[in-house]
């Protein structure tokens, strides 16, 4: 039969569309995946590697606006997601002095115990890394057996995680703090309050930041509640001055 000599050991590499030659070739290697082929003319073919990720690179159709970040991509399935996203942070800051986490090349946030985060390359193709484990189904929107302000602290991470709208998660995340301070938790508050700081911080809006950390500090939180606090930041680093250390 000829499905028995069709063997289970397939290789799949995604083909992306590249307007910006240099800069992929550069970025890609920044963060240490070898070039295997490299080709301008008489058409554009680019090939990087890194452990077992391949991506190869093509002559783009006209009219693509990079900026809208449309162009194409890719899925990762990985085991554990999380040392993946610490190797490359760790290249970016050797190859560029910090992490790039806004505007076209980028890595999104990684917060502990997420499941996914993306890699978006110079052309704009988002290259998504997962974790195998991650569940099946995901509450778009919320979990819905959540209320109050629970329900506006999930919705804002699938905003963030899933969408990599911090905007958006920022406007859920203040708008429900207001509404549902005054019946939640002590630590939901402070995880909120946490989470606006960073997003605030991302999106270059300091403005309420000082208020905000205000009242996360004025929170009697337990040492256990300050780590849970800070395990719901990527980068507590912006929390240092508003969260006393243990």
């Amino acid at each position: 039969m000829l499905e028995e000599l069709v063997q289970p050991n397939e290789t799949t590499v995604p083909l992306l569309p590249c307007v910006a030659p240099e800069e992929t070739v550069a970025f890609w290697r920044s963060l240490g995946f070898a070039v295997t082929y490299e080709q301008r003319r008489p058409y554009l073919y680019l090939a990087f590697q890194w452990r077992g990720v391949g991506l190869h690179y093509k002559q783009p159709p006209g009219g693509i606006d990079a900026a809208r970040e449309d162009i194409g991509g890719c899925l990762v399935m990985v085991d554990l997601v999380a040392p993946y996203h610490a190797a490359f942070t760790e290249a970016m800051r050797r190859s560029y002095g910090k992490i790039l986490a806004k505007g076209l090349p980028r890595i999104t946030r990684f917060r502990p115990g997420a499941s996914r985060f993306t890699v978006v390359d110079p052309s704009g193709n988002s290259i998504v890394f997962i974790q195998r484990d991650e569940p099946a189904e995901l509450e778009y929107g919320g979990a819905k057996h959540l209320q109050g302000l629970a329900k506006v602290l999930d919705n804002a991470r699938i905003l963030r995680e899933f969408k990599h709208d911090d905007l958006a998660a920022f406007r859920a995340l203040n708008s429900g703090l207001r509404r549902h301070a005054d019946g939640a938790a002590t630590l939901e508050r402070a995880v909120a309050l946490a989470s606006l700081i960073e997003l605030a911080t991302a999106l270059d809006d300091p403005g309420r930041i000082p208020e905000w950390g205000a009242q996360l500090r004025s929170l009697p939180l337990t040492a256990e509640e300050r780590a849970t606090v800070r395990a719901a930041v990527a980068d507590t680093a912006v929390l240092e001055p508003w969260l006393p250390a243990d």
